[in-house]
């Protein structure tokens, strides 16, 4: 399928959006939920896997989207068609604090690897694949690092990064040390592979986990300061367990009249 060449514009700061203008005739695939606005000439279709192979068949259409399931997400995307005869205008918001990233992959390569929950939407032919990591260390203890999603084509396609991003670019044969989570995306010469951390002192109270990705060039790697997880973590750690203690529950009581005497 060819590529929409779509013209687009982030707005915002910590909490972005991506809003996307299209010709008429052109179309843009968005990830379930991230949809923020459109104009009303937008016509929307939800199809199976990442509508770019919707000339395959069933069966095509059921491969992309069971791609979609092992990389965890929705069976479905959404489509966004401009049905009118001037141009259109659709946004897509970030789910988190941080930065959308606009890849054109045209210049990458035609092909990008990220984590499986950054992608937030592309131009309309853009194939969304999985990448299974080779390595059996992998596998077992990756974490966010093991199945990654597979971005292909050559057109633009926009991904989300938590906090604060850092671009890094990597000569052949060199080498960079990430927690596993803080990999956003990186091009498709980049080697990638789980590293041991080395003492088990430091694996058990270091707080970093036993367990590294190590990129390696050449190409260019993109790392997020805040991964989802943990913020997640952080803010369960924070949140009153059963109610909070007990001195937090009597005074939210009086404050909300529960205890009146």
């Amino acid at each position: 399928m060819a590529m929409d060449v779509i013209d687009y514009e982030i707005r915002g700061a910590e909490m972005q959006f991506v809003e996307v203008e299209l010709d008429p005739g052109e179309a843009a695939i968005g990830e379930a939920g991230s949809m923020m606005f459109m104009d009303t000439g937008i016509g929307m279709d939800t199809v199976l896997g990442d509508g770019s192979a919707q000339t395959g068949g069933f069966f095509g259409k059921l491969m992309g989207a069971g791609k979609r399931v092992v990389t965890g997400e929705s069976l479905f995307t959404t489509v966004y068609s401009n049905q009118a005869p001037t141009k259109q205008r659709v946004a897509f918001a970030a789910p988190y604090p941080g930065k959308i990233l606009p890849m054109d992959l045209r210049q990458l390569g035609g092909l990008l690897i990220c984590q499986k929950d950054s992608f937030l939407c592309a131009a309309r032919g853009v194939s969304l694949g999985i990448a299974l990591q080779q390595r059996l260390s992998a596998g077992f203890f990756g974490g966010e690092g093991f199945i990654m999603q597979k971005l292909e084509g050559d057109g633009m396609a926009f991904v989300h990064a938590g906090g604060t991003v850092l671009r890094r670019e990597l000569a052949a044969g060199q080498s960079l040390l990430v927690d596993t989570g803080c990999v956003v995306a990186y091009t498709g010469q980049v080697g990638f592979e789980i590293q041991y951390v080395g003492k088990i002192k430091t694996a058990l109270f270091g707080g970093e986990g036993l367990f590294f990705a190590k990129l390696t060039g050449p190409g260019t790697v993109w790392l997020q300061s805040l991964p989802f997880s943990r913020l997640a973590s952080r803010v369960f750690a924070a949140a009153p367990q059963r109610g909070g203690s007990s001195e937090e529950g009597s005074l939210l009581g009086r404050v909300f009249g529960g205890d009146n005497d």
